[in-house]
């Protein structure tokens, strides 16, 4: 009776010891109100499974592991279960091994030193008798291989390929497509076996090994090519499953297996791009899918749309890409966002392979713009940029307008610099240009990018006999919404060039308005005094103050006392402006009408839209420009900087830098003076020389005392000559203003006489990305300059854009800065980057190039050096 109490005893305190099962702990864990009282329950499991870990209780390994990955994957530390895994993998049960090995998938991964315990197991049980076993060998080695766990079992994994067992011989498939990937010299390996895999019945071996080719043919252009002798056999496949009847194993919605038909759609894709015959002979096979596919369940439209894609990535028939692009216009209609979203996404990117095709659903996609949800429609939007042409600009720009006006403030910037781009490029007429930009500055002013303003000032200074009608168009826009800044500077800098054809002009386009000085001067005013205005725009509207002091007869004085108070502002660049204009009306008045005659045509630059609202560097150069440089150089300098710009360098790099680190060497930044002979008593000096050279600190230079030196930035038409002026200002405030009046931008060359002429030539052309070189050589000179533009013709914008290059140590490199970092899709938009090129030994020169880029998110970096460079350079 004794003995039966202690069995009793030691049974219920064994009961009592018995470790939480996994259901137990879900179900506490799930029962925790708060996440302290989640995290409590956790801390205490996991101590209880540390210390039967600790004790070595192999009795309940199984089930302490089991709850260590169900806490694992709520997110908290389980490091230390990755032993107690390798020990379920060595336990000859298959239970434990479950476990051990679904530990190992969680838990372990490259870096781990555990990693050559678990290939020896690995080994072990890929020659198990037990084919479970063995397939959870191949599902952790599908998981977690490494290039060393590869290497030692390709040979197992293609024994196991060629063996008749298909449960393993799937699985083992899918190991080797990891395997490629991993290391893709051992891909030689499995191509023998492999062709012979497209024979088997199996569609679960089937479906791996069209994994399988996919993979090897991604990775190697000599494996395609002998792949591409099987695509009769693929096509006699797809067309076996599409005519096959009803077989409840692999029917999915009334569609036989659509997983290995959408397998094969993609290997197909692969194999026939940029080959006739391989295309020729799927072009059939392709219209019966496309036709036969039933696209009312989401089956179908998944195979419908690998069909398409498919379709226009081969050299495919003119009939059928109108077949494919037919198919996503019915997407289009279709009720589920998903598929339309992928329909316009498509489109997208097919619209330059036929483009005349994808005009035939122009309705639909602008339908979409009205869409609710904003992806489709900023996929929308861009799908109607590209559609733009000469026949249908007049309709597109009037729904685009539309669109702007009620779409969210996150898509205006994009779709506004897109709309001026498209006017300029496809407009009809000028007065239709100047209409579609005012609509945008009126809709979207407060959204604008500085290049839709310079476009737009560009545009009517080089229009004349539009003149009135603008001027009169933005002045009206101006008083009825002084809100919108980009419609205040536009409006501003137009009043100011042209203020008297406003007041007193006659044209047959503008409507006669009666418009007084005065009425103009308090439009300009509100704009200065409002609390709404940027800095920005009061800078333009002070500078149009005191230019319609030049041409407006009767209401001087009045500019002259809304221009004084300015001189005591608190923002410095206003200050300066009042300070420098204010000497225009005393001492220096006889100078003002030369000073502030209109400005010469500005230089037409393309509109570059970079699709992130950011503004590149030649942009706010532009902006500069037209301000005067107002408020657009990050660092304030010397007046007399406008005069002759510096140029800035920023690496000198070798042809081996390139095979390390890229390391670079900064270059000391030319400072540029007018030279020791320089008063500023030459009212043409202030046009700026094209020559420069170093000096000393500009303020050891007289001319800095010089008040006229100080009207460099005022814009200048032409000046007439004056004699010196005495010093009457002893100190001026750093300017920002830094004007280029010789045409010759901010990053001139600072060169006289004519360059020699060199060809152009395009140094790199890759996955839509083409860079050009422009090269410029004085005669008998060494120096040599490249103009380095990048064009992407894609359907989506590369971000973060860095080019770099080298040359031999015997030459000097010296890299400006680029004019951004975006290049748009399309070709709407470039990047350029100019290279001062020293080569004192005239040795053939020789380039090598970095390139540095985001596309879709991923990082892409390529290496590549310049062949057939012109002897001109050189010689």
């Amino acid at each position: 009776m004794q003995k039966i109490k202690n069995l009793q005893n030691q049974l219920q305190q064994s009961i009592m010891t018995s470790p939480k099962k996994l259901r137990d702990l879900i179900r506490e864990i799930r029962a925790a109100k708060t996440q302290a009282e989640e995290r409590a329950v956790v801390n205490k499991e996991t101590a209880d499974i540390r210390n039967n870990f600790r004790d070595e209780d192999s009795t309940y390994r199984c089930r302490n592991v089991a709850k260590l990955l169900y806490i694992y994957m709520l997110g908290y530390d389980a490091h230390y279960g990755q032993l107690e895994c390798m020990k379920l993998i060595a336990s000859p049960r298959f239970t434990d091994k479950r476990i051990g090995y679904l530990g190992a998938m969680l838990l372990l991964d490259e870096r781990t030193d555990v990693h050559i315990l678990v290939t020896n197991c690995l080994k072990s049980d890929l020659n198990h008798n037990t084919q479970y076993i063995a397939a959870l060998a191949l599902c952790t080695l599908g998981n977690i291989a490494s290039p060393e766990m590869g290497r030692d079992l390709a040979g197992e994994i293609e024994r196991v390929i060629k063996s008749s067992n298909a449960y393993l011989k799937k699985k083992a498939i899918l190991c080797a497509v990891k395997i490629v990937r991993k290391v893709p010299e051992l891909m030689e390996m499995f191509i023998p076996c492999t062709r012979s895999l497209l024979n088997e019945k199996n569609h679960g071996v089937l479906l791996s090994a069209v994994a399988l080719i996919t993979e090897m043919c991604r990775l190697s252009p000599d494996t395609l090519n002998h792949f591409r002798k099987s695509v009769p056999l693929l096509v006699r496949i797809l067309k076996n499953l599409i005519m096959a009847g009803y077989s409840p194993e692999h029917d999915v919605s009334g569609i036989s297996d659509p997983f290995l038909q959408t397998r094969i759609l993609k290997l197909l894709r692969l194999l026939g791009c940029h080959d006739d015959e391989a295309s020729e002979v799927m072009n059939d096979i392709l219209a019966q899918v496309a036709t036969n596919t039933e696209s009312s369940k989401n089956v179908g439209n998944a195979i419908l749309y690998e069909t398409c894609s498919t379709i226009m990535d081969i050299n495919s028939e003119s009939g059928l890409r109108v077949l494919a692009v037919n198919i996503l216009g019915r997407f289009l209609l279709n009720n589920d966002k998903n598929i339309r979203y992928v329909a316009l996404s498509t489109l997208l990117k097919v619209i330059n392979v036929d483009h005349n095709a994808v005009q035939r659903h122009r309705s639909t996609i602008v339908d979409c713009l009205r869409d609710v949800d904003s992806t489709i429609k900023k996929r929308a939007m861009e799908l109607s940029f590209a559609l733009i042409n000469e026949n249908n600009v007049r309709g597109m720009m009037k729904e685009l307008l539309e669109f702007i006006v009620v779409c969210d403030d996150d898509f205006k910037a994009d779709a506004a610099s897109n709309i001026v781009a498209a006017a300029e490029k496809y407009a009809p007429n000028k007065r239709w240009h100047v209409d579609t930009v005012l609509k945008v500055l009126t809709c979207a002013g407060q959204h604008l990018r500085d290049d839709v303003i310079y476009n737009m000032c560009q545009l009517v200074a080089s229009t004349s006999e539009l003149h009135q009608y603008s001027v009169q168009r933005l002045f009206l826009a101006l008083k009825e919404d002084p809100t919108q800044q980009a419609l205040s500077q536009v409006a501003c800098w137009c009043v100011g060039e042209y203020g008297d054809i406003l007041v007193h002009g006659t044209s047959e386009e503008a409507d006669p308005i009666q418009i007084s000085e005065d009425e103009v001067l308090d439009v300009l005013e509100k704009t200065l005094v409002s609390s709404l205005s940027s800095v920005i725009s009061k800078e333009y509207a002070l500078n149009a103050l005191v230019k319609l002091s030049t041409r407006f007869s009767q209401t001087v004085d009045r500019v002259k006392a809304i221009v004084h108070p300015y001189a005591s502002s608190t923002d410095i660049e206003l200050q300066q402006r009042a300070a420098e204009f204010s000497h225009l009306f005393g001492t220096f008045s006889e100078l003002r009408n030369g000073l502030l005659e209109r400005m010469p045509l500005i230089e037409s630059k393309s509109t570059l839209v970079n699709g992130e609202g950011e503004a590149t560097l030649s942009e706010m150069e532009q902006q500069a420009d037209l301000l005067g440089g107002g408020g657009t150089s990050p660092v304030k300098s010397s007046p007399l900087d406008g005069l002759s710009p510096p140029t800035s360098t920023q690496q000198s790099s070798s042809v081996l830098d390139l095979l390390g680190d890229l390391s670079s060497t900064p270059a000391m930044p030319a400072t540029s003076s007018l030279g020791p002979s320089s008063s500023g008593g030459d009212i043409l000096d202030l046009l700026g020389g094209t020559s420069s050279t170093s000096a000393p600190a500009m303020n050891s230079n007289p001319a800095l005392n010089n008040p006229m030196d100080l009207l460099s930035s005022l814009g200048l038409g032409t000046a007439p000559t004056t004699t010196p002026t005495p010093n009457i200002m002893s100190a001026q405030p750093p300017s920002m203003m830094s004007y280029d009046f010789t045409g010759q931008g901010l990053l001139g060359d600072g060169t006289n006489g004519e360059a020699s002429s060199i060809p152009s030539m395009e140094s790199y052309n890759k996955n839509g990305l083409v860079i050009n070189f422009d090269f410029s050589r004085q005669p008998g000179s060494t120096d040599l300059t490249v103009t380095m533009t990048a064009v992407y013709n894609g359907s989506t914008e590369i971000t973060d854009f860095v080019f770099q290059a080298a040359v031999p140590k015997s030459f000097r490199l010296d890299l400006q800065p680029p004019s951004g970092n975006k290049i748009a899709a399309f070709g709407m938009g470039n990047v350029t980057q100019k290279m001062l090129i020293k080569n004192p030994n005239k040795q053939q020169l020789k380039l090598r190039l970095r390139l540095q880029y985001k596309l879709e998110g991923k990082t892409v970096s390529e290496i590549d050096d310049v062949k057939n460079i012109p002897e001109a350079t050189w010689n």
